[in-house]
């Protein structure tokens, strides 16, 4: 697989540019994705984390919100980490949906307030070793629909789950490199 597969990472605003970075060391070829066309050219895509009403904003005024639902609907593999899995969440408490392909309902920023950030390693099913989370200004989940798998929890709070092709985080494994979840996304590809 490797170096052919191509890792598409949304890059309107966040920190894609540590997603691509976690992608390369995984061997794949890392693609900035900020158009449709970018994006009908990647095997799989992370959302990054960064502030889901930007993202939300710039996703619609580049028509990538239709590209991105009828990707995830041909099966394409999306992770989303903290702003990404606002995104992808069907319910926004305190916001909007943007895309609504996963059947969960987000709090924005319940984990605190900046001050209140914190890292933790995390036991995830399906990833052979603990998985670094950071949070900052995380979201929690408030609801889990039933095709919802929880992979991890945190304090009793599920913050990495799966609904068949999809897979979000409440926090940042990218910022300190961690490669488990998007190691698990491309065996999805």
């Amino acid at each position: 697989m490797g170096l052919m597969v191509k890792a598409g990472v949304l890059a309107l605003q966040g920190d894609f540019r540590e997603h691509a970075r976690v992608f390369a060391a995984l061997e794949t070829t890392p693609v900035e994705v900020r158009t449709p066309a970018d994006l009908a050219g990647v095997d799989c895509l992370a959302i990054p984390g960064g502030e889901s009403t930007t993202i939300t904003k710039l996703a619609r005024l580049y028509g990538l919100v239709d590209a991105v639902r009828e990707r995830a609907a041909e099966g394409m593999p999306i992770v989303g980490t903290c702003a990404g899995m606002i995104v992808l969440a069907n319910g926004v408490l305190g916001g909007e949906p943007c895309f609504s392909l996963m059947d969960i309902t987000v709090r924005r920023n319940a984990y605190g307030r900046q001050v209140d950030s914190f890292e933790a390693d995390l036991d995830v099913r399906g990833v052979e070793h603990p998985v670094r989370g950071v949070f900052i200004r995380a979201p929690w989940i408030e609801e889990v629909g039933e095709r919802v798998e929880v992979l991890a929890t945190f304090e009793d709070r599920p913050v990495v789950l799966e609904q068949g092709n999809l897979v979000v985080a409440s926090f940042h494994p990218e910022l300190v490199g961690e490669t488990g979840l998007h190691d698990y996304l491309l065996r999805k590809v």
